[in-house]
C-alpha cells in the first residue's frame, strides 16, 4: 500500500514505494532515506514526510492520573512525535517504550542535523551545557582531564555511528533486570489464568451455539483473560525465559567487544558501552568530580547506586538513568 502524504511536499510514486520497502522499520513506523514513515492508529507505515521536511522528532510519555498523584492506577503511553514543515505535528502511538527510544537513536545516527528532543527539553539542556562550561572556566582543568575530555567524547560519537548496538545491549540488560526482579509465579499463575480463559472462550462458543445459558458471559471472560495476559509479557515463552534472555545479554555484549576491538583503548568495559554513559562520566570531569577516566566511572557508579524510587529527577535525566542503569545492575557494578 502507497502511504500517504503529510505536509505539501512529495516523493516521486516510484521512489516512495522504493524508500519504504527499504526502510528501516521501528514498531509502528520507519525511516528510510527519503522519507520517515508513520502510522496510524490502526495502520503501520500508513503516512510519509520528507526528511528535509523534518524540523524535529522527539519522544512523548502520556501518564495516566495515578503516576502524578501516587492515587490510583500508573500507566504510560510512550508516543513518537515529527514536528514538520512549519510547526505541524504528528504524533505515533508506539507499544514499547524501547522502541521509540531505538526510533530516536537510529535518527541520530543517521541525520544527524534533526533534533530529537522537544523545544522544552533542548532548553534545559543547553542550560546544563552553559552551567558545566561555566564551571570548567572557574576550575583550573589539568591537561590529563582535557586528554580524558577529548577521548571520552571521541568514542561516544564512535559509538553513535552503530546504534542497535548499544540499544541492544541496553535493552537486553534490561530485561535481564526486570526477569530477575520478577517472582516466577507470577508466570505460571498467568498462564494458567490464559489456559482457563481458554476453556471458558471455547465453552462460550459452545453455550452459544446449543443456546445454553451463560455463553456470552463466559466468551467475554475468556477473550479478556487470553488477551490481558498474552499482552502483558508475563507468560513463559521461547523468548520470555531465564536462558533465552541470558543467552541475549551474552550475544548483545560480545557484539559490542566485536564493535569496539577495533577501536584503540576504548575508555570502558564493553558491558557499559554506551553514549549516555561516556556522557555523563564527562559531566563528571566537569564539574570537578573526577580527575581522569577511571575515577569518573567509578563516581557514575556511585551516582547510579544512589538513584532509587525515592529520588526525584527531570525527565531527562531519568530516560538517560533507566537506559543505562541495568547494564550496571545486571554487572553488579564490577
Amino acid at each position: 500500500m502507497k502511504p500517504r502524504r503529510l505536509g505539501n511536499v512529495s516523493i516521486p510514486d516510484e521512489e516512495l514505494i522504493k524508500d519504504k520497502k527499504e526502510c528501516k522499520k521501528i514498531g509502528p513506523c520507519g525511516i528510510g532515506k527519503k522519507a520517515v514513515y508513520l502510522s496510524s492508529f490502526y495502520i503501520d507505515r500508513r503516512y510519509y514526510i520528507p526528511i528535509s521536511s523534518v524540523k524535529r522528532i522527539f519522544k512523548r510519555i502520556a501518564m495516566s492520573k495515578g503516576g502524578f498523584t501516587g492515587k490510583g492506577v500508573f500507566g504510560t503511553l510512550s508516543y513518537l512525535v515529527v514536528v514538520y514543515e512549519d510547526g505541524k505535528e504528528k504524533q505515533c502511538n508506539f507499544k514499547h517504550e524501547e522502541d521509540v527510544d531505538r526510533f530516536l537513536a537510529y535518527i541520530e545516527e543517521e541525520y544527524p542535523d534533526i533534533p530529537v528532543h522537544s523545544l522544552e527539553a533542548e532548553r534545559k539542556l543547553a542550560e546544563k551545557e552553559r552551567w558545566l562550561a561555566e564551571k570548567q572556566r572557574e576550575r583550573n582543568v589539568s591537561e590529563e582531564t582535557k586528554r580524558c575530555l577529548v577521548k571520552l567524547e571521541q568514542a561516544e560519537q564512535y559509538l553513535k555511528k552503530q546504534s542497535d548496538i548499544y540499544m541492544d545491549l541496553s535493552q537486553s540488560a534490561k530485561k535481564k533486570r526486570t526477569y530477575d526482579r520478577s517472582n516466577p509465579a507470577y508466570k505460571w499463575v498467568a498462564l494458567a489464568i490464559v489456559l482457563m480463559g481458554g476453556v471458558a472462550f471455547v465453552y462460550g462458543i459452545y453455550a452459544l451455539t446449543t443456546h445454553a445459558g451463560f455463553g456470552m458471559y463466559f466468551l467475554l471472560f475468556g477473550l479478556a483473560a487470553i488477551f490481558l495476559f498474552a499482552g502483558a509479557n508475563v507468560l513463559p515463552t521461547s523468548k520470555n525465559n531465564k536462558n533465552y534472555i541470558e543467552k541475549r545479554l551474552t550475544e548483545s555484549i560480545s557484539q559490542m567487544e566485536e564493535y569496539i576491538r577495533v577501536y584503540q583503548d576504548f575508555p570502558v568495559p564493553a558491558h557499559y558501552a554506551h553514549p549516555i554513559v561516556l556522557k555523563r562520566m564527562q559531566e563528571i570531569m566537569k564539574e570537578g568530580r573526577a580527575r581522569n577516566i577511571p575515577e569518573a566511572l567509578q563516581v557514575l557508579k556511585k551516582d547510579l547506586k544512589a538513584l532509587n524510587s525515592s529520588v526525584v529527577v527531570e525527565k531527562e535525566e531519568y530516560d538517560e538513568v533507566v537506559a543505562i542503569k541495568p547494564m550496571f545492575l545486571v554487572m553488579d557494578y564490577k
